[in-house]
C-alpha cells in the first residue's frame, strides 16, 4: 500500500508539472521497475499531444550541438520542450557513457526545456528499448516538442523513425558521396537532411549529391514530401532558423495530408511489437524450467535429428510463448 501511495503521489507531481516527480518516473520507467508498466498504462491516456522530432546521424555530425540549439529555438516560438539523448551505455557503470547533460549545460538551466540523457543498453538501433516510454512520460508532463537524438554510434540508426514525426538526418561535409547515405537507408527514413559544418569545404558538393539522388529516386520520396536539403552550422546559428522552419513546414504538411495519424498508427504498431518481442524474450531467457528442453533440443539439431526450424517451434509450442490471462473480448466488438 504504501508504494502504491508513492506512485499515486508521483503522478499527481507529473500531471503538475512537478520535474522532480517526472525525473522519478523516467528513472522508473528506464530502469525497468516493478512499477514501469502500471505506470504506463496510467499516463497513456494523457499523451499523444506532443510532437516527436527525431535527431540521428553518424557519430561527430554535431547533433547534439545542433539539438541544444534547435531546442532553444523551438522554445522561443512559445514550446515546451523535452530532449531525450541517447548514449552508448558505459561497459562499467551501465549508464549513459557521454552524458549529454555534460554538453548541453546551458539548457538546464531552462525552465521550458527538460534533457535527459539515457543509455542505449545495448540497443543497435540508435534509440534505447524504453526512449520511446520515456518519450510517453514526457508527453503526459505536458511538453509541446519532444526531441530524440539517437546514440550516434554508426550509420545504420534506423529505430528512430518509427518513434517520432519528424526525422531530421544530421549529415557532415566530411560524410563524401551521397551514396553512403543510401547505404545506410538514411534517405528512407529522411524526412529532411541538415548538412552541419557547413562552413566546412565540401558541403555545397554533398548539398548538390543530394538532391540529385533523390531527384532520380521519386518512389522514395515521402508521400507528396520532396525531401529539402539545409546547410547549418550549430556552432553559430548558421541555418537553424531555416531548419526550424522547415521542421514546422513538414508537421503541417502531414497533418493537413492526414498523413500525422497514419505515421502515429505506425508507431504504436512498432510500440506494440517491441513490447510482445520484450515479453516474449523474458519469459524464454528468464525461466529456468524451458532451459533442460532448450538443451535437448540443441542436441536434437547437432546430432542432425532435427532442424532448427523445427527446433524453434517445438520449443515456442512448450514455453506456450506467453501464458497471460486478459479479457480480449473488445477485440470482436
Amino acid at each position: 500500500m504504501k508504494s502504491d501511495n508513492k506512485i499515486e503521489e508521483l503522478m499527481e507531481g507529473l500531471f503538475n508539472k512537478d520535474k522532480r516527480a517526472l525525473s522519478r518516473i523516467i528513472t522508473m520507467v528506464e530502469s525497468d521497475k516493478p512499477e514501469y508498466y502500471s505506470i504506463l498504462k496510467e499516463i497513456y491516456g494523457h499523451t499523444g499531444k506532443a510532437y516527436r522530432i527525431g535527431i540521428t546521424g553518424p557519430p561527430g555530425a554535431g547533433k547534439s550541438t545542433l539539438v541544444n540549439i534547435l531546442a532553444k529555438q523551438i522554445k522561443d516560438r512559445g514550446n515546451e520542450v523535452g530532449i531525450v539523448a541517447v548514449d552508448p551505455t558505459s561497459p562499467f557503470t551501465g549508464g549513459a557513457l557521454l552524458g549529454d547533460r555534460i554538453r548541453m549545460t546551458g539548457l538546464l538551466k531552462d525552465p521550458h526545456i527538460f534533457m535527459r540523457s539515457m543509455a542505449s543498453r545495448g540497443s543497435t538501433g540508435g534509440i534505447a528499448r524504453t526512449t520511446t516510454h520515456v518519450a510517453d512520460v514526457m508527453d503526459a508532463y505536458g511538453f509541446d516538442v519532444i526531441i530524440i537524438e539517437t546514440v550516434g554510434v554508426g550509420q545504420l540508426e534506423l529505430d528512430v523513425a518509427g518513434a517520432v514525426d519528424t526525422t531530421v538526418v544530421v549529415l557532415v561535409p566530411e560524410a563524401g558521396s551521397s551514396i553512403q547515405a543510401m547505404k545506410a537507408g538514411l534517405i528512407e527514413i529522411a524526412d529532411i537532411f541538415a548538412i552541419n559544418k557547413a562552413d566546412r569545404e565540401g558541403a555545397e558538393t554533398l548539398k548538390f549529391e543530394l538532391q540529385d539522388a533523390l531527384s532520380l529516386m521519386p518512389a522514395i520520396k515521402n508521400k507528396g514530401w520532396d525531401l529539402p536539403v539545409k546547410l547549418t552550422v550549430a556552432l553559430d546559428g548558421t541555418g537553424i532558423k531555416e531548419l526550424v522552419d522547415t521542421i514546422y513546414t513538414h508537421k503541417t504538411h502531414l497533418e493537413d495530408t492526414d498523413h500525422l495519424n497514419t505515421s502515429r498508427m505506425n508507431q504504436k504498431k512498432v510500440n506494440i511489437i517491441e513490447i510482445m518481442k520484450h515479453r516474449i524474450e523474458n519469459q524464454l531467457w528468464l525461466n529456468p524450467e524451458l532451459e533442460p528442453t532448450l538443451k535437448r533440443l540443441s542436441n536434437l539439431s547437432m546430432e542432425g535429428k532435427i532442424d532448427p526450424f523445427t527446433a524453434a517451434n517445438t520449443f515456442l509450442k512448450s514455453a506456450k510463448v506467453l501464458n497471460v490471462n486478459i479479457d480480449a473480448s473488445f477485440l470482436h466488438k
